[in-house]
């Protein structure tokens, strides 16, 4: 069997049948053209391949410069590819099933302080470069809540509860829980609906299923969307320091455990399935206090 015509078939599959998310599909896609293309796999069958051909690759995306995590996720396709070969006879061997993932140096979460979050919501209302009340918006609603920027890009008017103090999402995994949002993020997001009924001179109710952000065409705003209105108010026209979507996260994260929240119900808030990768905010916590210290302490040893 063509490895194009595998990795096809097991696209087809597990988007269609497994329902996988677009996303994911997407980036399955994207690292099984690059296997596909790899000088030791090039123009063999599903068959044909070995172990050492797949090392080969890992070898390869090391020689160029790829990230630990990038090499990791092109590991985890191939290898959720050729179980899926396995499970319908297409190959006798799983050549993959030896295959370890590279070690990860260990890094913290990057996040903002409480003056530079303040600052990049702040920012829409103060010079309105796109569309300030839903920037403003998208801005408190992902500080307030901790949720993931593409649980926001995909919430419905039916997500919310009747006051919009909640709403709920779909995690990873398509788990469900529930996200919470504070009287700034609720009052912003009123302040845009009312102003995109305006926009779009809209007289009826919103249904249940229009999604809560859409672009200046009035269609869903995507993941990247967001990525380019943060990165515009982040830019020299704004705050001058460039800020990730996912930095409010981070930041979410570590103010509640900087406020001595339970590790398990900031677990429980992010949609974390792992508490090891909720226990991340401790450390920057402690690290926090330390610096405190060694600013405000006499003899912190770190006076300017």
């Amino acid at each position: 069997m063509k490895l194009i015509d595998a990795i096809e078939e097991f696209l087809i599959y597990y988007s269609s049948v497994r329902g996988m998310s677009k996303n994911s599909t997407a980036a399955y896609k994207n690292d099984l053209l690059i296997f596909l293309n790899m000088p030791s796999i090039k123009g063999k069958n599903i068959e044909d391949i070995q172990e050492n051909d797949f090392r080969l690759c890992i070898s390869e995306l090391s020689k160029k410069k790829r990230k630990a995590t990038s090499i990791n996720r092109f590991i985890s396709a191939v290898r959720v590819l050729f179980a899926y070969c396995r499970k319908f006879d297409y190959i006798k061997i799983n050549p993959t099933t030896e295959i370890k993932n590279v070690k990860i140096p260990k890094t913290l979460p990057r996040f903002m302080t409480g003056v530079e979050v303040d600052r990049i919501c702040e920012e829409p209302k103060k010079n309105p470069l796109l569309w300030a009340l839903r920037d403003y918006a998208i801005f408190e609603m992902l500080y307030s809540s901790g949720c993931r920027l593409s649980e926001l890009v995909n919430l419905k008017i039916g997500d919310f509860s009747v006051d919009l103090s909640s709403a709920k999402v779909k995690g990873k995994g398509k788990k469900d829980r529930i996200v919470y949002f504070g009287e700034d993020s609720v009052n912003a997001l009123k302040s845009y609906l009312l102003d995109r009924k305006k926009r779009f001179k809209i007289e009826t109710s919103y249904d249940k299923n229009d999604f809560i952000f859409v672009n200046q065409k009035g269609t869903p705003l995507t993941s990247r969307g967001v990525g380019f209105i943060l990165s515009k108010y982040s830019s020299v026209e704004g705050t001058k320091r460039h800020v990730n979507p996912h930095a409010f996260r981070h930041t979410f994260a570590t103010a509640l455990i900087s406020s001595g929240a339970d590790v398990r119900l900031v677990q429980e808030l992010l949609g974390h399935s792992s508490i090891s990768t909720t226990q991340r905010y401790t450390h920057i916590s402690t690290e926090k206090m330390i610096e405190m210290y060694n600013k405000s302490h006499p003899h912190g040893g770190n006076k300017s």
